[in-house]
């Protein structure tokens, strides 16, 4: 019996071939945010659509990261994805409409700056955006279950903290590049000593008391 002979190696216009076949089929983009608890600075969202034929090992939600790990798998991601897209809702625009509606506007410009456009989304918690430009369904915990999703979070979570790292030096005084702008004991007595600065988010309670007591007085 013979043997069917041996398929040619891929060339290059093969190999681009084959990718483009793969872009158009995996277009599913895993997103979520970072940021929308403190109360300072902007809330980051991020979208990810990765490829099945580039996978990258120790995804998973970035909180469960070390900073170090989440700065290693940065590039990876950048790099290996089919596409990314980042987006950043700042103070201003979180104090004027809200930070649940600031988070889900950034949703959807993130999956709106994807090239190629994802065909599907999953996005981390449980409420869905309005106007989204694909179907979608929201998962509980999805920064843990799903890759893309992690891969989200973790463009996410390290895109804001390089924000605030800058933003430290821009207010010294009030530890941004250590606790990010969340509400812990050193920010609160920062806040008490220094009073807000111009990225604190007026809409959130312990700075607007802030800025209600010194309107009182």
């Amino acid at each position: 019996m013979e043997l069917a002979p041996a398929a040619p190696p891929l060339l290059a216009s093969d190999e681009q071939a084959a990718t483009q076949t793969l872009i158009q089929q995996v277009l599913v983009a895993g997103v979520d945010e970072a940021g929308r608890g403190p109360l300072a600075g902007p809330v980051v969202v991020a979208a990810v659509i990765l490829n099945k034929r580039r996978r990258i090992k120790g995804l998973d939600d970035s909180k469960k990261l070390s900073a170090a790990k989440r700065e290693q798998l940065f590039p990876l991601i950048v790099e290996r994805a089919v596409a990314y897209s980042v987006i950043v809702i700042d103070r201003k625009e979180i104090d004027r409409i809200n930070i649940f509606q600031a988070t889900m506007v950034g949703m959807t410009r993130a999956l709106l700056g994807l090239t190629p456009a994802a065909t599907q989304a999953l996005i981390d918690g449980n409420q869905l955006p309005k106007n989204l430009p694909c179907p979608a369904r929201a998962i509980v915990d999805g920064d843990a279950l799903e890759p893309a999703i992690s891969a989200a979070s973790i463009l996410a979570k390290v895109s804001r903290d390089r924000l605030m790292v800058a933003m430290d030096a821009h207010y010294p005084g009030y530890g941004f590049a250590d606790h990010k702008g969340y509400s812990t004991p050193a920010h609160l007595a920062a806040l008490q000593r220094l009073g807000p600065c111009a990225e604190h988010r007026r809409s959130f309670a312990p700075v607007k008391l802030l800025l209600d007591q010194g309107r009182l007085f």
